[in-house]
């Protein structure tokens, strides 16, 4: 009501609730907003915005109005019961207003609950409700149903716009990862460890220090293929990578290259230490399809045996290629170039 006693222009509230929601943040925040503006036109003694959330079942509060924590809770049990008005407009994707109901205390309240709906695809979803309650008798025009159909609605688009950025930001985050990691293990790929490599090599340069640069090849890896299929491969190619990675110190980081090799990076000299505690560890793995699992190493040491990326894998090549001639699951330094 205005001031002179002359019903005032529901529509008044749009401006206010479309800033609410352009004005995008956190979810709650907005919706927060948008129910204080709906709040300050309507006069509504309560009113509350509920929303489907995809990791728990049923409606969950996320803006109130004119309620204190315990009417809160309450509410959000009440609205557990599919026959609730707030539930009620969420699966039936209808608005219902003027509905009365007798409150605990024998006051009588009149309520307003609207879907919040949104298409998409040619799809209409239902992502929540509003509602809003004013002691009765209260009767709205059909400005103001209209006009909270539209606030309904605009609700709807900044649930929805919320929910369309997170799964954004999670394909996003989920790319970069895929961009880093070896999709079969969930070590880092060829390209991310190479990148490590350079950078611990130039840190070690400017300190004096060193770096120790270590490739593993599974033995008999093709037979194990040949026999037991590429679910046995990839099986041994997983126990290998958690074997890996849990023998290694925080400051270590450990890869796969392709196919069946593995290679650790590791700031420092305790590479060979390093190297045959993982290769006592593949060692006490379970066989698969009957045969042991094992693998060998080779070990190369920057600046020892090479000064740079390209020679220090060349080196721990060597040095895997001694292994393999020594015989299985051994482990041997690599060959510096001669001088």
């Amino acid at each position: 009501m205005s001031t002179d006693d002359q019903p005032s222009d529901p529509r008044t509230t749009l401006p206010r609730a479309i800033e609410a929601i352009a004005g995008g943040g956190e979810l709650e925040a907005v919706l927060d907003a948008l129910l204080s503006a709906t709040a300050s036109t309507f006069g509504p003694a309560m009113g509350a915005i509920f929303i489907s959330d995809p990791d728990r079942p049923g409606l969950q509060p996320v803006a109130v109005h004119g309620m204190d924590e315990g009417a809160i809770a309450r509410l959000a049990a009440e609205v557990a019961d599919p026959a609730h008005p707030f539930s009620v407009a969420a699966t039936s994707r209808a608005a219902t207003f003027d509905r009365e109901a007798t409150q605990a205390d024998g006051s009588t309240f009149v309520g307003a609950y609207l879907p919040l709906t949104v298409s998409r695809g040619g799809m209409d979803l239902t992502l929540g409700s509003i509602g809003l309650g004013w002691p009765a008798p209260h009767a709205l025009t059909d400005a103001e149903r209209e006009t909270l159909g539209a606030i309904a609605t605009l609700a709807a688009v900044a649930v929805d716009r919320a929910r369309l950025t997170s799964t954004a930001a999670e394909r996003s985050e989920w790319f970069e990862r895929m961009a880093h990691t070896d999709p079969l293990t969930g070590l880092a790929n060829e390209r991310t460890v190479g990148r490590i490599l350079e950078l611990e090599l130039a840190r070690a340069g400017r300190q004096g220090g060193e770096v120790s640069f270590a490739i593993f090849d599974v033995d008999d890896f093709q037979a194990t293929n040949r026999e037991g299929g590429n679910e046995a491969g990839d099986d041994v190619l997983r126990q290998v990578a958690a074997a890996l990675a849990e023998s290694v110190r925080l400051v270590d980081t450990v890869g796969r290259i392709g196919g069946d090799e593995f290679v650790l990076v590791a700031p420092g000299s305790a590479g060979l230490m390093v190297a045959q505690r993982i290769l006592g560890a593949i060692a006490a793995l379970p066989p698969v399809g009957g045969r042991p699992i094992t693998v060998s190493a080779g070990v190369a040491r920057f600046p020892a045996d090479a000064e740079d990326a390209a020679g220090l894998i060349a080196a721990a090549k060597d040095g895997l290629a001694t292994a393999r001639a020594e015989g299985r699951g051994t482990v041997a330094p690599g060959i510096a170039p001669a001088g």
